[in-house]
């Protein structure tokens, strides 16, 4: 539950982040109109990550490649907006009031744009959460990770109210700044993901030299979230230090302003804290996550395997609890390694290497896998399939209570497990 709470609340907090970015800007820079759209792009965007894991549960797609390319249009959308925030700020800067009495052509493009943005940066991560979610069955296990995702999604949410109503009076200048700084880090992890998941999917050429070296960096992506959260909560917290210094003392007030202004005082505080707060807890969660989950990197021990008539025969019970089993067949010199799971209602084999990685196999954290060398998340059910970094498929067969794999059909396989 808590694994996948920590999951939602990571992925669910960067978009929250940054749409909050986006409703604050607007209302800061005085187009409160345009925050409708965002509101209506969230909307389209579940409701299209609900139809898109309906489409990707029923058709055979090349998950990687999807995710890939909706990633880098999420950067592109988040990159144009950085530009045009940029570009409104000297201009808001000059006179605000003046361009706000008009909404020119390219203010209604910017506003597409905006539209664009928002609805890419949750639909990214939508469907493969609703998937996730489709997935739950009537088990403590599954539907302790239900209500810990949702959860999950439901403390982001917050965090974007909660960052949006602390930063009502935020200096312009310094939300420019530091915002800035965010969405630079939020571009730069879409890119380097999403040409990733284009290499494992092989639209881009890759090695597993070039996958050693992305990898570690997408699945040490925790580092762009808790600087991401981190910037925020800073910018938040400075601002309000700073505007401290500059009341008045209450004194000097008439007594009506002094209570207002009193008032006003805790109830910014309260804002505030609740940014830090949350921002600290989040980080603190995602930290303790990822070194837990850094202890299980380790491949398991492979059970050897023999076989009786060029035939290796293993119990289907053995192998039917979800866990990713690893078995090793010996003949002569040579070693072989295979992996066996429990997906759905079939029984996946897989040799434990890829074609773009080699030999260094697949580790299990939680309920996803994952490839040891580049650290590539392995969709469940395309295990047993061609593409990306997922395992080589071994032919396997299910006859009665035995799972069957042909001694041929392994060696065949014997030329991807060879020495890196």
């Amino acid at each position: 539950m808590l694994q996948a709470l920590i999951i939602t609340l990571r992925e669910g907090v960067e978009a929250a982040l940054v749409i909050g970015i986006a409703v604050a800007y607007l209302n800061k820079s005085g187009r409160g109109d345009q925050v409708r759209g965002i509101y209506l792009a969230l909307a389209a965007a579940v409701l299209a990550s609900i139809a898109a894991a309906l489409v990707l549960e029923r058709i055979a797609i090349n998950q990687e490649a999807f995710e890939g390319w909706v990633l880098l249009l999420a950067a592109f959308f988040v990159l144009t907006m950085l530009v045009w925030m940029q570009r409104t700020a000297r201009g808001l800067k000059r006179s605000i009031e003046a361009r706000l009495e008009n909404i020119s052509s390219r203010e209604k493009a910017s506003g597409l744009g905006l539209f664009l943005f928002v609805f890419l940066m949750v639909f990214r991560e939508g469907a493969e959460t609703v998937l996730m979610l489709s997935a739950v069955s009537l088990n403590s296990t599954d539907l302790l990770n239900f209500f810990g995702a949702l959860t999950g999604l439901g403390l982001a949410v917050a965090f974007g109210i909660i960052f949006v109503r602390g930063t009502v009076r935020l200096d312009l200048r310094k939300f420019f700044q530091v915002t800035t700084a965010i969405l630079f880090f939020v571009v730069l992890q879409l890119t380097v993901t999403g040409l990733h998941e284009l290499s494992e999917a092989g639209v881009l050429p890759s090695s597993q030299r070039e996958m050693a070296l992305v990898g570690p960096i997408v699945s040490n992506d925790v580092f762009f979230f808790i600087t991401i959260v981190a910037l925020a909560a800073l910018m938040v917290l400075f601002d309000w230090r700073s505007r401290q210094a500059a009341v008045p003392a209450p004194d000097s007030l008439p007594a009506a302003e002094r209570r207002r202004q009193v008032w006003g005082a805790r109830r910014e505080k309260l804002w505030t804290a609740a940014v830090c707060g949350s921002a600290f807890v989040f980080i603190l969660l995602v930290t303790a996550e990822f070194i837990y989950a850094k202890n299980q990197t380790a491949l398991s021990p492979a059970q050897s395997v023999a076989a009786v008539g060029e035939i290796i025969r293993i119990p289907v019970a053995a192998v039917s609890d979800g866990n990713l089993y690893r078995f090793a067949y010996s003949a002569g010199d040579a070693t072989t390694r295979f992996v066996v799971i429990r997906v759905g209602d079939r029984v996946a084999t897989a040799l434990d290497a890829c074609e773009i990685c080699g030999s260094r196999g697949y580790y299990q954290k939680g309920t996803t896998i994952f490839c040891k060398n580049c650290a590539a998340a392995i969709y469940g059910p395309t295990i047993g399939i061609t593409g990306g970094c997922n395992p080589v498929p071994l032919p396997s067969t299910v006859e009665g209570s035995e799972l069957q794999i042909k001694v041929s059909d392994l060696m065949a396989g014997a030329r991807f497990l060879r020495s890196d």
